[in-house]
């Protein structure tokens, strides 16, 4: 026997036309999509990687694993990481704090995290100049021992640098996934004798830990391209206090294809991160809803 599909009184049927509309609409977007990721980003990073091919593949290899070159890049992989663990692990506290307590100034603390977002880069080398620089109001002696907070011209001003520069990002991922948590599983893990430290390690970390490495991720890519805050309380020094991005900004204008090679490698170990912090977002988000 056929049967005959009636449609619902009142409700248009879906027309081959809709459809149409529905996926060239969509097309559309795709389109306006792809070519805006084309020309803003990559475009621009295919020009420095063909400007880096100029060098032909053996004075790409001897630009990059020159002596400075190779100082740089490890010295600016190693002083990002250590900044971006603190910030993962402070940043989450200031979060917590902020969504967990009230109190007062509680706005004005909101805005000081803000402010590394806001600040050109080169204003936050200032800033930080005028605290931890050879004037820092920071000076006191004790017991005959004279202390102050003149970090300039050592590897420690360029970890308060990429501190200050990437502690928001860290905030402002776990904050909003804070504020969704469910309490009431806390409330009934402590209902049932787990410790406060049980309580954050089995029920709330594997929830925000998306959120944290969303956070990571960010401030990785910042501090690795950090050039603003770094610049004036580094020194620049070659082999000490010289970064990749410096690094960079010295040798573009006598050697742009060098350049190119460094800001390739850069790119390559950047790319290489930030997709093996997305895979293990991924990873972990999919373990959590699995």
């Amino acid at each position: 026997m056929a049967t005959t599909v009636t449609e619902a009184p009142g409700l248009p049927a879906p027309t081959a036309h809709r459809r149409g509309r529905a996926s060239s609409a969509l097309s559309l977007e795709v389109g306006f999509v792809t070519t805006f990721l084309l020309i803003i980003v990559v475009l621009p990073i295919a020009a420095v990687a063909s400007k880096a091919t100029d060098l032909g593949w053996s004075g790409f290899w001897q630009v990059v694993t020159s002596p400075e070159a190779v100082s740089a890049l490890k010295l600016t992989l190693v002083m990002s990481t250590l900044a971006v663990l603190t910030t993962a692990v402070f940043g989450t506290i200031i979060a917590w704090v902020l969504v967990r307590d009230s109190f007062a100034g509680k706005s004005v603390v909101n805005a000081v995290i803000d402010l590394p977002f806001a600040l050109p880069t080169i204003v936050a080398g200032l800033v930080l100049m005028a605290l931890y620089g050879p004037r820092t109001p920071i000076d006191f002696t004790i017991v005959g021992h004279h202390f102050d907070a003149n970090v300039t011209f050592t590897r420690g001003a360029i970890y308060v640098a990429l501190l200050f520069v990437t502690l928001p990002f860290v905030v402002r991922s776990v904050q909003p996934v804070l504020m969704e948590l469910d309490t009431e599983l806390e409330e009934a893990a402590r209902s049932l004798g787990a410790s406060e430290f049980t309580t954050f390690r089995r029920i709330v970390l594997p929830s925000i830990l998306p959120g944290i490495l969303s956070g990571v991720a960010m401030a990785f890519a910042r501090a690795v391209g950090e050039i603003g805050a770094i610049v004036l309380i580094a020194g620049n020094l070659p082999f000490k206090t010289e970064v990749a991005s410096i690094y960079l900004f010295h040798r573009i204008s006598q050697d742009p294809e060098g350049s190119a090679a460094v800001a390739v490698v850069l790119l390559l170990i950047s790319f290489s991160v930030l997709l093996g912090i997305g895979s293990l977002r991924w990873y972990v988000t999919r373990h959590e809803h699995g």
